[in-house]
């Protein structure tokens, strides 16, 4: 009789240890995510394509460039007024409107 129980003991032994390799069904619907997630990691991985160099964002025109604007406009400013206002007021006046084109 002794060994009628230690096979079923065995036997039972062995069914706990199939039950417990065997996944859960909570088991097996967390493992989905991690294997999704896994995917997702693996594109974040891959080699990114160079992007395309811009050229930098510049502030305003360069001096020569902000020069100029306020050249043209005195000449134009003068031109209204006959070329006979005074020369230093009239650039005075095309630099505050060259400013305040270009946000100064």
């Amino acid at each position: 009789m002794a060994t009628k129980k230690t096979t079923a003991a065995k036997k039972t032994a062995a069914k706990k240890k199939a039950a417990a390799k065997v996944p859960t069904k909570s088991a097996v619907t967390k493992a989905k995510p991690k294997a999704a997630a896994k995917k997702t990691t693996a594109r974040k991985t891959a080699p990114k394509r160079a992007a395309a160099r811009k050229a930098p964002a510049s502030k305003g025109p360069s001096p020569e460039e902000r020069y100029k604007m306020i050249q043209d406009a005195a000449y134009y400013l003068a031109e209204r007024h006959h070329f006979q206002a005074d020369p230093v007021a009239i650039w005075v006046q095309a630099e505050q409107e060259v400013s305040a084109r270009l946000g100064e």
